[in-house]
């Protein structure tokens, strides 16, 4: 048992360590977003919550300007801050420590974004 624990473990810090911001496009890391944050399933689409809106594509559209923004953001002044792009994202998207993550779910969010971008890498090929 122990030794399946430890195979798993190498294999998801392969997967993890496989995924860089830099190599990722907007859509895609949207996609791993929205899937991170529930999917069909969230009460916020995307994790969006700081503004209003009506349907799915809005909050796509959202999610979108947020990601392209904080890469500016971050190519300005996030790196002398955060060694990846992602933790940027991270420290502005889904902050550890905020006040509407009672029970600090936060701290995973970027573990589970990437998840679901390197699930996406995989079921390409």
């Amino acid at each position: 048992m122990l030794k399946m624990v430890m195979v798993t473990t190498v294999i998801l810090l392969c997967l993890v360590g496989s995924t860089h911001a830099e190599e990722i496009n907007n859509e895609k890391l949207a996609d791993a977003i929205f899937l991170a944050e529930g999917g069909y399933n969230a009460e916020y689409l995307y994790g969006i919550r700081s503004v209003n809106y009506d349907t799915e594509q809005e909050a796509r559209r959202i999610c979108l300007n947020t990601i392209k923004n904080n890469r500016k953001r971050f190519a300005e002044y996030g790196y002398k801050n955060y060694k990846t792009y992602l933790e940027f994202l991270a420290s502005r998207y889904c902050p550890v420590g905020a006040k509407n993550d009672p029970n600090g779910l936060n701290k995973n969010w970027i573990k589970n974004v990437i998840f679901f971008l390197n699930i996406g890498k995989h079921t390409q090929n």
